[in-house]
């Protein structure tokens, strides 16, 4: 159930709202002059209820996890895409008709 807090409230102590939405998945409906105007929830509370990822996505994110690619760092993700890229230049172009 949605904690009901004062957009007052929301201002003052927003830093407090967003860790505990985003570390124990509560929610804030935040009220301006008595009306319900925005909802404050976690991303990943937002993902798992809201927006669930498709089928593929899922496929793609068990088949990382199974190969150990989930815990590729940005900086191996940007050195692998710059591999490709430079392996792709040195092949030669196929030309459309």
């Amino acid at each position: 159930m949605p904690r009901i807090i004062s957009a007052l409230t929301a201002r003052t102590q927003l830093g407090q709202i967003l860790r505990r939405a985003s570390q124990k998945d509560e929610r804030f409906v935040v009220n301006r002059r008595g009306e319900p105007q925005v909802v404050i929830m976690g991303i990943n509370d937002y993902l798992k209820t809201i927006a669930p990822p498709p089928k593929f996505l899922k496929a793609i994110w068990s088949e990382s996890k199974t190969k150990g690619l989930n815990k590729l760092t940005l900086r191996e993700v940007n050195a692998e895409i710059a591999a490709f890229r430079q392996e792709r230049q040195k092949q030669p172009r196929k030309r459309s008709k």
